[in-house]
C-alpha cells in the first residue's frame, strides 16, 4: 500500500510540474545566457519541433536560418548561421536559452525572443496619437514549444 501511495505521489508531483511551466519571467539564465531546466517539465517533441520551425505563424526559424533536414520547407534564410549539425556543438541548456531570448547570449543578436513578454520598445497606438498599452505581450512560443523546437535541434547531429 505505501508503495501505490509514493508511486501516487510522484505522479501528481510530475503532473503538477507539466501543468506549471515556467512563465517567461521567472526563466532563469546562467550567466552566458543558458537556461538549464526545462520550460515545461515534459520532454519536447522532436517532430512537432521541426513544424514549428517551418510555420511562419510560429517559429519560422528557416526564414533565417538553413537546416538542411528542413529542406522540404521552401526559402531558407541566410541572415543566421545555418542550424545543421547544432545538436552536436550546442547543449540543450544553451539552445533553450537562445530560442527564448537570444540577447542573453548574444548581445546584439537580431533573432526574436521567443519567449518573452515584456520590456519592448513599443510605438504608439496605431494611427491613433495615443501611447501604447503597457500590458505585457503573449510569447511568440509556448514553453511546451520551445522544449519541441529544442528536441528537434538537438536531433541535428554532425553525419
Amino acid at each position: 500500500m505505501k508503495l501505490t501511495g509514493i508511486s501516487a505521489a510522484i505522479v501528481l508531483c510530475a503532473s503538477a510540474a507539466i501543468a506549471n511551466p515556467v512563465t517567461p519571467g521567472e526563466v532563469t539564465y546562467d550567466e552566458y545566457g543558458a537556461v538549464a531546466t526545462s520550460l515545461s517539465g515534459a520532454p519536447g517533441d522532436p517532430e512537432n519541433g521541426a513544424a514549428i520551425m517551418v510555420n511562419r505563424g510560429k517559429g519560422n526559424c528557416v526564414a533565417c536560418h538553413a537546416v538542411t533536414a528542413l529542406n522540404d520547407a521552401p526559402f531558407h534564410g541566410e541572415v543566421g548561421p545555418t542550424l545543421d549539425g547544432i545538436g552536436g556543438y550546442r547543449t540543450e541548456e544553451e539552445l533553450r536559452g537562445i530560442i527564448a531570448n537570444a540577447k542573453m547570449m548574444f548581445e546584439g543578436t537580431i533573432m526574436p525572443a521567443f519567449y518573452k513578454t515584456s520590456g519592448f520598445i513599443r510605438p504608439g497606438d496605431g494611427y491613433t496619437g495615443k501611447a501604447a498599452k503597457e500590458e505585457d505581450l503573449t510569447p511568440i512560443l509556448s514553453a511546451q514549444e520551445i522544449e519541441d523546437v529544442v528536441a528537434f535541434l538537438m536531433t541535428l547531429q554532425d553525419s
